[in-house]
């Protein structure tokens, strides 16, 4: 049997909103292709290297806790952007999205220092962003979640989609997310990847791309994914 390994960052302190439910489905999905996925729980990065990772995952936290986070990611800045401009698949959610840019502005103005990875900022107010969300995407297709954020995110990169209900990165744009390379970055939270099997395997098969194994089938059923997915479109609809 192949196998995957998913570096999981800070699961004690990053898992706001359930987000362990994305590395169940990216489990869920591996089995189907007859693959393996090992999960490595990293809560200190002193001497972590990506050698045995194939995806990495961050989820989303408080801002206290996040500022924790960020200064355990700071010893392994220079690492996981070498790795991400290589295009190892990663998935970022809310918070752990939002300090792979170079700040983070707070409502009252204070500015805490990001990672730098990426040229982007985010600026918090006080009036949260909340709700559903449906976006339309041209890698992904339909992708549905739900959002809960005060922070507004600005950027010149790819995204994950428009938007067609709801908020995304700001109130502004229209755009959700931030699509670098095979870098995925997003405020959805419900967890993002069992509604959206299309990210799922995504993240899955770039992994098997470049670690050389194979992806297959590529086509499963995918019936109840998409009728939890339908609910929220429809729901959207009658908003």
């Amino acid at each position: 049997m192949n196998e995957l390994t998913v570096y999981h960052f800070m699961p004690d302190k990053l898992n706001l909103y359930s987000d362990i439910g994305n590395i169940i489905a990216l489990r869920q999905r591996a089995k189907m292709r007859d693959i393996k996925l090992n999960v490595v729980d990293i809560n200190e990065t002193e001497g972590v290297t990506f050698d045995q990772c194939d995806i990495f995952f961050i989820g989303g936290g408080s801002d206290r806790e996040q500022a924790l986070a960020t200064k355990e990611w700071s010893k392994i800045r220079t690492t996981l952007k070498e790795v991400i401009e290589d295009g190892m698949p990663g998935l970022t959610i809310c918070g752990g999205y939002q300090f792979l840019g170079s700040k983070y502005i707070t409502p009252d103005g204070t500015e805490l220092e990001g990672l730098n990875i990426l040229d982007f900022y985010t600026e918090s107010q006080k009036d949260r962003l909340t709700g559903d969300i449906v976006i339309e995407s041209d890698t992904f297709g339909t992708i549905v979640g739900f959002e809960n954020h005060g922070g507004r995110t600005y950027h010149p990169y790819g995204t994950l989609g428009n938007v067609t209900h709801g908020y995304g990165n700001n109130d502004e744009d229209a755009k959700e997310g931030i699509h670098y390379k095979n870098l995925l970055g997003t405020y959805l939270h419900g967890p993002i990847l069992p509604k959206n099997h299309e990210v799922t395997d995504y993240l899955l098969e770039k992994a098997c791309e470049r670690k050389g194994i194979p992806f297959t089938p590529k086509q499963v059923n995918n019936t109840e994914e998409e009728a939890a997915k339908q609910v929220i479109i429809n729901r959207s609809k009658h908003k």
